[in-house]
């Protein structure tokens, strides 16, 4: 019984012990945390304003719209460089636009012939209302990975600008990539595509022109 209690004794003296050396140092800390919860308690919003921010995140913008005009089918023709082959490729595809979950997203379908292959790929755009930025993804049957764009349209010029990554299969590794989408008038549009090396410079990889099916 002894030698139990004498383990539980030292342990409590080392407790108080403790607690005499903390007042000090800890009488600020104690305060500096009760200020951080109060502040944070203060900041917490009221259901109503939950519910309105929720609202205007799930209510389809200007951005949105626009992205409906998109609408139908469209013919493109592609065009590719490769960094070793200073000859451009060429080839054809058709695109199928539409919106999709009540407007909030748009949905492109791409078929065509690539390197004497069927070639299809698929993109999903979204306009986030809180961050005001497009974010685009991509997957394609030429490939098992998915890449990511995000970023501004600028109504000066016209032309919607995103950067992103994709996996290079060579290296194995995450390339940074930008894509731009000129919108030339409701019917005809480019898109450029360029690998961007770490250094800045980037190299024109891809340009698709549209045009709407009448």
């Amino acid at each position: 019984m002894k030698k139990a209690f004498v383990p539980v004794l030292l342990a409590a003296l080392t407790l108080v012990a403790c607690k005499k050396e903390e007042p000090k140092a800890d009488k600020k800390t104690a305060t500096e945390t009760e200020t951080v919860v109060e502040e944070a308690v203060t900041e917490q919003p009221d259901s109503a304003t939950v519910t309105k921010a929720w609202e205007v995140y799930m209510t389809p913008s200007n951005a949105h719209h626009m992205m409906a005009k998109d609408a139908g089918t469209w013919d493109a023709d592609l065009t590719f460089w490769m960094p070793d082959n200073p000859e451009p490729q060429k080839s054809t595809s058709q695109a199928e636009y539409k919106m999709i979950l009540d407007g909030r997203y748009q949905e492109c379908i791409h078929t065509g012939n690539m390197w004497g292959m069927p070639f299809e790929g698929r993109s999903i755009t979204a306009f986030d209302n809180a961050t005001e930025e497009f974010i685009s993804t991509w997957i394609d049957n030429m490939g098992t990975g998915l890449m990511v764009t995000r970023g501004k349209y600028d109504e000066t010029t016209k032309q919607l600008t995103m950067f992103g990554t994709m996996v290079d299969p060579i290296s194995k590794k995450e390339k940074k990539v930008k894509e731009v989408v000129t919108y030339i008038d409701d019917n005809n549009q480019k898109m450029e595509m360029f690998e961007v090396s770490d250094d800045g410079k980037e190299f024109k990889t891809m340009e698709i022109l549209s045009k709407r099916k009448m």
